[in-house]
């Protein structure tokens, strides 16, 4: 009985050493190549470039070139089917191979506007203009401004309009039990 469970002992141990792995992949990819690489916040290198992960979910990715406009993507990566509970424990412990999980996202860099100084210029004036006259500016080049006017209550200084006697804050009920707390008088004007 002894000499059963050693090799039954025997065998288990020799398949756990033998038992295989996941290795998970991400590759970031860029037209063109040569853009800096962040992955959740994380400089990753210079495209093309990869790194390994350890976990599945949404990514944050951005990517950066000289000359070329910003682009923050937020990329979901879903498990494979091999690696949904309780399936995940067999595959990454008892399977005696490696698997390899490769995810690539492909980026296409668009170049930046360069916005001459004079066109920058009218518009810093033109948002002045219609901040003076009380109209609401559009945030897009190009689009009309609305003439519609902003319209907000009149001004009123502190204490104005206030009974006389009446305190300008009127503090919150007091728990049951507690006395309530001094009510401040109004100050003198």
């Amino acid at each position: 009985m002894q000499l059963v469970w050693a090799l039954v002992a025997t065998v288990w141990l020799l398949g756990l050493s033998q038992a295989g792995c996941v290795r998970r992949r991400l590759t970031v990819r860029t037209t063109p190549p040569g853009a800096q690489v962040f992955i959740d916040d994380q400089e990753i290198g210079t495209t093309p470039c990869s790194a390994a992960f350890t976990y599945y979910g949404t990514r944050k990715i951005t990517v950066m070139k000289e000359g070329y406009r910003t682009e923050t993507l937020y990329q979901r990566f879903p498990p494979p089917w091999y690696e949904l509970p309780p399936l995940d424990f067999v595959v990454e412990n008892l399977v005696p191979r490696e698997i390899r999980d490769e995810r690539v996202v492909d980026v296409q860099l668009v170049p930046e506007e360069i916005v001459p100084p004079q066109r920058l210029l009218e518009r810093a004036q033109s948002l002045r203009e219609s901040a003076r006259s009380g109209t609401i500016t559009p945030l897009v080049d190009g689009a009309a401004p609305a003439a519609e006017p902003i319209r907000q209550p009149p001004l009123s200084l502190p204490g104005q309009g206030l009974p006389q006697g009446q305190p300008l804050f009127y503090p919150p009920p007091p728990p049951t039990g507690e006395p309530a707390p001094p009510v401040a008088p109004n100050l003198p004007r």
